[in-house]
């Protein structure tokens, strides 16, 4: 099987991005597959999450952006979650001003992994919320993008934007990128409103919606704090669980991508 590299975007803050990230990684990661997460956020909250010191990094994503560091020297093991981490902290902020001088400013990412896409079967790329040069860098890396996304009237406006944005990298950048599929998150069945855009999501994109619901789940988000993904804290709560079955449903459906 070929390396797959998804970013998990959504211009749209506080939709779950890294939550689904790193229980992607660590639910991929249990069903046998090779799994690298690349944190592309300086507040490095997938790092964080994934047990990673991001203030004692011998080299960071900040590294590699500015050519100094390779992936392989950069990369760290995510022990309890079984999958490595290339990781982020503040630096990272710093480096949008610095790339923007440079050659090649928005395809420093995708030139890196290059050297180890044989290394991994999934690397998932967690976007910052804004589409700034480093959310750039990760768009135009991918095969395509995964977006989480809540059911809620704000989130299909949001939708609409991140399209556009995909539409036009895909257009002028990276004939490659597509949109994998849309994961409904913090998923709460009893409001009606939640299940009237779920209804819309599906009648509107058909099969990009993932089967998978990610159900609102309290032991997903105590689950960082402890520098895990939520499928290793508590394999047996119904986010975890949903997790590992959203993970099988993505090696089925990359399975069936030409």
């Amino acid at each position: 099987m070929t390396c797959r590299i998804f970013c998990i975007a959504n211009q749209k803050g506080g939709v779950g991005k890294t939550t689904t990230t790193v229980n992607l990684a660590a639910g991929l990661a249990q069903v046998g597959q090779r799994v690298l997460v690349v944190d592309l956020d300086p507040q490095g909250n997938a790092s964080m999450g994934s047990g990673i010191d991001k203030r004692n990094l011998p080299a960071s994503v900040y590294d590699v952006l500015l050519e100094s560091a390779t992936i392989a020297e950069a990369r760290q093991r995510s022990e309890k979650g079984g999958y490595d981490v290339l990781a982020a902290n503040r630096e990272l902020a710093g480096a949008e001003v610095e790339l923007v001088s440079l050659e090649h400013r928005n395809l420093r990412l995708r030139n890196a992994l290059k050297a180890v896409q044989g290394d991994y079967d999934f690397v998932l790329i967690d976007c910052p919320p804004s589409l700034s040069l480093l959310t750039l860098n990760g768009l135009c890396s991918a095969h395509g993008v995964l977006v989480p996304m809540q059911c809620e009237y704000f989130a299909l406006e949001g939708l609409s934007d991140l399209v556009n944005t995909i539409k036009q990298v895909h257009a002028n950048l990276n004939r490659e990128l597509q949109v994998i599929g849309l994961l409904r998150v913090m998923f709460d069945p009893r409001i009606t409103l939640q299940q009237q855009v779920s209804d819309q999501l599906k009648s509107h994109f058909g099969d990009k919606v993932f089967d998978t619901v990610i159900p609102r789940n309290v032991r997903l988000a105590e689950a960082p704090s402890y520098g895990q993904a939520g499928v290793v804290f508590d394999p047996s709560s119904k986010g975890a669980q949903a997790y590992v079955g959203f993970a099988q449903e993505l090696v089925q459906r990359v399975a069936s991508l030409r």
